[in-house]
């Protein structure tokens, strides 16, 4: 891996595609709808809805955000993406394999904006270039990156015998965390798989694998577990597992190592351009699913030391960002 990587997806265009063409209408509100397990005051939230002002949807001006689907229970997500389409909200942004379900079982016809692992792999597009249907967004490539991140927890833990996997039964499909557990084993390493599907069942599910002896713990894409990372990172730091996460941010508000694309970023420079084309007419179906193509290693050094493990200087060279 090197000090950054680049891919380029899609021909490079999607960074360079113009705003739809048409205008919004004079006079007219346009309305919103989010179904997320993260609060709208979440950074990339904040992030999304000042770009979109910047370019030119201004919530209390000509926009409205529908928030009731923002910090949503998943056992919550149908009854609420039926509620956004009874008000008939222009856009339904949703973000995980979960809300995207439930909106599209909710509607056929109102475009969703969508946000998650494997767009294609999940069978919420027909394809990246033609997604068709209403949805469209942003794939996040984290089957490829899951197997990354494990690649970079065990060289940072030298001599790793056991490792802990805390996947998102919502999210990761069986054949990818069996595709982990195989790509283990040649390293010597015995991936052990704790499987959630609510908040409530994240802390004993790392306490299971403290105690069956787990020396490190890859925390898989998910928006479930992004957004209760707190909970994650804190219970980590106390049980002293070395743990590593899909958004570099998550490092840096105290994780032990992230590797990934800046969630931030997406939404300021991908997912809102997106939104704006959507509101000004575009069709989904006609909008290419994009992919990132910048990734980041970010290591806290701080969390490292309170945890009493040191990460091999190699990788700590290798890293984009070091939090000393």
């Amino acid at each position: 891996m090197r000090r950054r990587e680049f891919i380029t997806l899609l021909g490079g265009a999607a960074a360079t595609w113009p705003l739809a063409t048409a205008a919004q209408e004079s006079g007219r509100t346009y309305r919103l709808g989010g179904l997320s397990p993260s609060p709208r005051d979440a950074s990339h939230y904040v992030a999304f809805f000042d770009e979109l002002g910047r370019l030119g949807f201004i919530e209390g001006q000509n926009l409205t955000i529908d928030g009731r689907g923002y910090g949503a229970r998943i056992d919550r997500f149908a009854e609420i993406a039926a509620e956004l389409v009874k008000v008939q909200v222009d856009v339904i942004h949703c973000a995980g394999d979960a809300a995207i379900r439930a909106a599209q079982r909710a509607t056929a016809t109102i475009p969703i904006l969508a946000i998650t692992d494997d767009m294609v792999g999940s069978r919420l597009v027909r394809s990246l270039a033609m997604p068709g249907g209403n949805t469209t967004g942003m794939s996040i490539l984290a089957t490829e990156l899951d197997g990354q991140r494990q690649d970079i927890l065990i060289e940072a833990v030298p001599g790793l015998g056991r490792m802990a996997t805390l996947a998102d039964s919502n999210t990761t499909a069986p054949p990818q965390l069996q595709a982990l557990q195989e790509a283990a084993r040649p390293r010597g390493v015995e991936l052990s798989i704790y499987p959630v599907g609510s908040p409530d069942e994240i802390v004993p599910a790392l306490d299971a694998a403290k105690n069956a002896k787990a020396a490190a713990l890859n925390v898989l894409a998910s928006p479930l577990l992004f957004a209760n990372r707190r909970v994650i990172i804190e219970r980590a730091m106390e049980l002293r597992l070395p743990a590593i996460y899909q958004w570099p941010e998550t490092a840096e508000e105290g994780g032990f190592a992230a590797y990934g694309p800046r969630l931030v970023q997406l939404y300021r420079d991908a997912m809102a351009r997106q939104l704006v084309k959507l509101l000004r007419g575009a069709k989904p179906a006609d909008l290419p699913v994009e992919q990132p193509n910048k990734f980041e290693l970010v290591i806290n050094l701080q969390t490292t030391k309170a945890i009493g493990h040191e990460v091999p200087a190699g990788l700590v060279l290798r890293a984009d960002k070091v939090v000393e």
